[in-house]
């Protein structure tokens, strides 16, 4: 086990106050939101934005930070990049120790050579499974207990009651496995489908009907037309980073969680009266999945190895507001600093900057911070909040959610910047959350001060409303928006956005060559602005519409 934490050190922090003064003039320029460059000073102003925005980028996204993976020496420059800034504007410390929030990751990693999978039917000899090609058996479980345990085949494996829906009525899952398929009904769809099918909401529903362990099959549009066989990448999985905190860990009492390929899927449903190809046939079609209990049982280890812990910050900074009763409620702004970092060479380049995912973000932060600062003061408080670990599953807000630094029922909403790529001319904005709650019309009378159009999310199938920082904020039952640049069908714009996802989104090529548009990200930052200030001068806070299935999330 290696045990490393990263500290201040003196060339860092060097690094940090050289591009803090470097940076100087462009920090000083600010912009009303709503107004457009018309006159020779307001395109000055204009300008300068542009400057200071394009700014942050450029050193957030450069290759001496070498894509900012969490825990590295890169990532706590960065770090300190930002504290510089939120320093120069004025901005109070909100961490746990300064600006900073202490965050505690492991990386752990299944052992495949000393794990064990091992299949007994009722009738005939055991089969041995391979961890590692056969069988993937995640580390991310508590102990290294031997399971041995009868499995019950339950569906998709969770329930939404209020949609009629519950895959664990009547099934007796007390101290066995679930077996289930990925993917839900078609009667789940939108974020609901996103939130339900993550391993956290999952593990709930089973843990709280007594199950002691999943097994996951792979969805059948994953494994049609590639010969019955998974992905090859999917049962290679390299080390896992997640959270050191118990507080904080979603699947504590789950002592085996495994995915099994389809050549072997089958074997487990011999003797039921089933098959996989027909589960998969009744998944294709729509029609609802038939469930009970399985002739075999499983026996199972999984060995861990404790690869590194490390430490790295959340960023907090606030701003207090004006109105001496409002100023105890937060609006927080949010976005994540860290990247992938260094991996696998493409072309010759194996730095993942994360110029778009999410430097512009932070970027965002920062210039929208630096507005609400020299302007008058909202009323209520904004925190400014730079996140750890998103890359790694949205660890670094889900441990703030967990342990905010101010009072969580005091916090009335998150606005999220991940990734809204400002890639052409900001015309249409998608609203990720906008027919959630009342923060959709707030967002809407922003928008159309700075003559733009809200769109609602165009692909819902990506499920991009519960998959970034927002998401771990929505869980507490706080509303929350995120964003991207939109775009209508058969335009340049869907072809240039369509085509970033596919070739730039997590690879190499996201860097400072890319094509970017600094006017079009200072026009977001005016939308950014305008929605700030709207939610936090309001008299009322937001609030989930009754019909949105997150107002049944109790605030807490």
């Amino acid at each position: 086990m290696q045990r490393i934490q990263f500290l201040a050190c003196a060339s860092a922090c060097v690094f940090a106050t050289t591009l803090a003064g470097s940076a100087q003039h462009p920090v000083g320029a600010s912009y009303d939101p709503g107004i457009r460059a018309e006159t020779a000073e307001s395109k000055l102003q204009e300008q300068a934005a542009e400057d200071a925005w394009l700014a942050h980028l450029q050193v957030l996204a450069s290759d001496d930070l070498q894509g900012r993976r969490t825990g590295t020496p890169e990532f706590l420059r960065a770090v300190e990049y930002v504290e510089s800034r939120f320093k120069a504007i004025g901005l109070k410390p909100a961490g746990t120790e300064g600006f900073r929030q202490s965050v505690g990751f492991r990386t752990i990693a299944a052992d495949n050579e000393h794990s064990t999978f091992e299949l007994f039917p009722a009738n005939g000899p055991s089969k041995v499974l391979k961890p590692g090609s056969d069988v993937t058996l995640s580390p991310h479980v508590e102990g290294a207990t031997p399971v041995a345990a009868a499995a019950v085949f339950a569906g998709y494996g969770f329930a939404v009651p209020a949609l009629g829906f519950d895959d664990l009525k009547g099934l007796d899952l007390r101290g066995k496995i679930a077996v289930v398929l990925a993917g839900s009904p078609p009667s789940i769809h939108g974020p609901l489908k996103a939130y339900y099918r993550t391993a956290a909401e999952r593990w709930k529903g089973l843990k709280a009907a007594g199950a002691v362990g999943i097994i996951t099959i792979s969805e059948p549009r994953r494994l049609n037309g590639n010969a019955g066989a998974a992905p090859r990448a999917a049962f290679e999985a390299g080390p896992q980073v997640v959270l050191s905190d118990p507080g904080v860990d979603s699947l504590l009492g789950l002592h085996l969680s495994a995915t099994l390929t389809s050549e072997h899927a089958q074997e487990l449903f011999e003797g039921s009266g089933h098959s996989i190809q027909e589960l998969f046939s009744l998944a294709e079609e729509g029609t609802p999945l038939p469930r009970f209990p399985l002739t075999v049982s499983i026996h199972a280890a999984t060995i861990v190895h404790e690869v590194a812990n490390v430490e790295s910050p959340n960023v907090v900074a606030l701003l207090e507001g004006s109105d001496p009763k409002l100023k105890h409620e937060f609006l927080v702004l949010s976005a994540h600093l860290d990247h992938l970092g260094v991996g696998r060479a493409v072309n010759g380049d194996s730095i993942y900057n994360g110029a778009m995912d999410n430097a512009a973000g932070i970027a965002s932060l920062v210039e929208t911070a630096k507005s609400l600062a020299k302007g008058p003061r909202p009323k209520r408080s904004v925190i400014f909040l730079a996140l750890t670990g998103e890359e790694e599953g949205e660890l670094g807000s889900q441990f703030y959610a967990r342990y905010p630094t101010v009072m969580r029922s005091k916090i009335i909403a998150d606005l999220n910047m991940d990734m809204y790529l400002p890639l052409f001319p900001l015309r249409f904005l998608e609203v990720q959350g906008l027919g959630e709650s009342t923060l959709g019309n707030d967002a809407r009378a922003a928008a159309q001060r700075n003559d733009i159009e809200v769109q609602f999310d165009k692909q819902p199938d990506e499920n991009r409303f519960i998959r970034s920082d927002q998401a771990s904020f929505v869980k507490y039952g706080i509303p929350a928006l995120a964003f991207k640049f939109g775009w209508l069908p058969d335009t340049p714009e869907q072809k240039a956005f369509n085509e970033w996802i596919k070739t730039r989104y997590h690879h190499a090529d996201d860097d400072l060559k890319q094509p970017i548009d600094k006017a079009a990200a200072v026009h977001f930052d005016r939308v950014l602005l305008a929605l700030a200030l709207r939610v936090a001068n309001a008299p009322t806070k937001p609030a989930w519409y009754p019909e949105s299935f997150f107002s049944t999330i109790p605030r807490s």
